[in-house]
Order: structure tokens, then sequence, then C-alpha cells
């Protein structure tokens, strides 16, 4: 097996989370920056962090690094990375990147350069002028920040917030992979209760299932490097089955989603049955006046709407009010509530505990999380 260097992109802000996830899978030497961690393993460990890292984006494998100002110089310093270990004579690799702060901010030139730089390259190693690129794809994605470029191959093809089990969702989704970290970033263990009261389309209860039976969340689709020659069968076999064994099917999980949509709940069932784990949770059509409950040291964990379109405002600034009011009477209970207001403590009644910022996709929110008592046992 080889020593190769991965790159894990994240959402801004969970970084740590990623990070952490990648420490338990047993690999070392992590760098973490700004939207990205970088670690180092064998070719499992692309089969494995593929599969199991619940809070990245993707997964690349990074092929070199170097500074460049001018043109010339991103040409060589790409022409220069051993491009044929991972590209072989039919791949397909269309180049993609983004430049911030940095010289050359020209991405389209950018992209023709990369791209001819990393046909040069493998001409000279496969002795031909043409490459007809009608194998299994090797997406090049780089990045120019400050000067610096990073070249790297996505190894994981759709997003890994693309779990397979949504493929429905309702208005404005919360992505797989923040609702992972929501929950990851909380005290929830699973053997406390756990609430979502705006479940929408059931991200949250159904990240939290699989979490407390510990099922990978990228068991139930496919990767674009398991067209890989460098990968064989046998380790995406080997690392399924690893998977499939690790699942706790034994477990009890007191988990509940409510929604005053019933579409939304009817999704939520739907969802939660393609995810294989229905049987650990509750969906209820229900408002949020009506919450209650007689579980003690629970968490709540939630994303309500949150009025960013015109007109809802106000609504929502009701809903934050009412939620003050109904999570006060949870007084064992621990809350986690994301949203774009940012003047959510006061409308909720009670200055958070702790407030994280967090990107739902482009737009910057806040993780306004409520410490309650620890459970006495």
């Amino acid at each position: 097996m080889s020593k190769i260097e991965f790159i894990a992109s994240t959402l801004f802000g969970v970084e740590a989370i990623t990070a952490r996830e990648v420490k338990e899978l047993g690999y070392k030497d992590i760098t973490v920056e700004n939207g990205k961690i970088t670690f180092v393993g064998d070719e499992m460990a692309l089969c494995r962090s593929n599969l199991w890292i619940r809070t990245a984006e993707r997964i690349y494998v990074k092929i070199g690094e170097f500074t460049a100002t001018t043109f010339e110089e991103l040409f060589e310093g790409t022409k220069a990375l051993p491009w044929e270990d991972w590209i072989p004579e039919d791949g397909r690799f269309p180049v993609e990147g983004y430049s911030i702060k940095s010289k050359l901010f020209s991405v389209s030139d950018c992209q023709a350069i990369v791209k001819k730089a990393v046909v040069e390259r493998l001409k000279k190693k496969y002795k031909k002028e043409w490459f007809e690129e009608n194998g299994a794809t090797y997406k090049i994605k780089f990045s120019l920040i400050k000067d610096k470029v990073t070249l790297m191959i996505d190894t994981s093809g759709d997003g890994l917030h693309k779990r397979g089990y949504r493929v429905i969702s309702n208005e404005a989704p919360l992505r797989e992979t923040l609702a992972a970290a929501m929950i990851m970033l909380s005290f929830w263990k699973p053997h406390r209760p756990l609430i979502d009261p705006f479940c929408g389309s059931g991200t949250i209860p159904i990240e939290a299932a699989m979490i407390g039976i510990n099922l990978a969340p990228g068991l139930k689709r496919q990767f674009v490097s398991e067209k890989w020659w460098r990968i064989s069968n046998k380790l995406w076999k080997e690392a399924r089955e690893e998977a499939i064994g690790a699942i706790k099917k034994d477990i009890t999980l007191n988990i509940k989603g409510y929604d005053i949509d019933e579409n939304a709940v009817k999704l939520s069932k739907d969802n939660a049955r393609k995810a294989s784990v229905e049987k650990y949770i509750t969906f209820e059509n229900a408002p949020l006046k009506d919450l209650k409950t007689d579980d003690k040291y629970g968490v709540i964990i939630c994303n309500p709407p949150y009025g960013e379109r015109m007109g809802e405002l106000k609504e929502v600034e009701k809903l934050y009010k009412e939620m003050g009011k109904v999570f006060k009477k949870l007084d064992t209970w621990s809350f986690y509530i994301l949203t774009s207001h940012e003047r959510f403590e006061k409308l909720f009644g009670r200055e958070a505990s702790k407030k994280r910022k967090l990107y739902n996709g482009m737009l910057k929110t806040y993780y306004y999380q409520y410490y309650g008592p620890k459970p006495e046992n």
C-alpha cells in the first residue's frame, strides 16, 4: 500500500469535527485549514474516508502544491507532477477550480493551462499525441489561494452529502453533512432522547439514527473512484464488508421528528426507510405548541425556518418567541438551534451558552447552543 496525501473538503465551521473523524479512522499527519483537512493514508484510506466521514463534502487525492504568479509557472509546476500515478491512458480528466487573492485570477485561463500541462505530462508517459478520454473519470480540481496552487483529483464524484436516502427533499433542505456536524457538536449520545420539532425531510433524525447505530453514511451509494484502476474491487468490497460488520443493529434509540406539514412527515418516513433507519425514529405530524415529553436530559437539535424571504420574517420571529416558551418547560434538556437570524437570542428569551458560526451552503448561520444540566447517572 502506498503513502497518499488526501484532502477532505468541508463546509466552513466544521473543520474540527472532520479532523476528529479522520483521527478516529486511524489516520495521522492531520493539518486543519479553512474548509479543508489534509491527512495521510493508503489506498484503503480512500475507500474508508469516502464511506465513513459524515461531515466532509468530498475526498480528494492531493497531487501537489507550489507557488505560481505567472502562467508559465502554473504550466511547469503542473507538468512536473506525477499525474500518471493516477490517470490511465483512457482516463477522462476534466479540470475545474477557483482563484482567490491571486495574480492568476482568470479561472478559465488557469483551467486551460492545467489541462494542457497534464496532457503534456501524459504524452511523455504514454507515448501518444491524442487522448480519447473514454474511460473512468479523474476530475482535476485546482485551488489558487494567494498564489499558492493546490492540485487534486476528486475521489468522491457526487458530493458526500448525497447519501442516497434523500432523492426528493422539501424546500430549503439542510445538507446532510451539516446535519451530522450539528449532531456531533451537541451533547447528544445514543442513550439520550433527541427531538427535532421542525424535521422537514427528516435529515437531522436520520443522521442521528445513522450515528446511533454506527451506519457508515456512504454505504448506500457509489463513488467515482470505484472505477479507478488503482483502487481494486477487492479493496472496495473489503471496506464495505467492514462497514456492514460495524453496524450495531440491536440498539434502542429514542429519536423523534415532528413537523406541522403532513407531507414533510411522509417524506421523512420515506427517507428514513431508504436509509434503513425507520425503526429507530418516530415521525409525527404536530405543531410546535403541542411539543411535550416526560423524557429527561434530552437534546433538541433543529433547523427552524429563517425568514430569509420577504414577508416571512414576522412569522418566523413569532415562531422563535414561541420556541422560547415551549422549550422553557423542558428544564433538563439541551437545545441546539441553527438560524441566520442575528437577533435569535433576544426573541428566544435567553442568551446561548455558546454560539458558533456555520455556513448552510453560502448562507452564514449561527448555531445557538443551550446547555441543560448533566444527567444524574
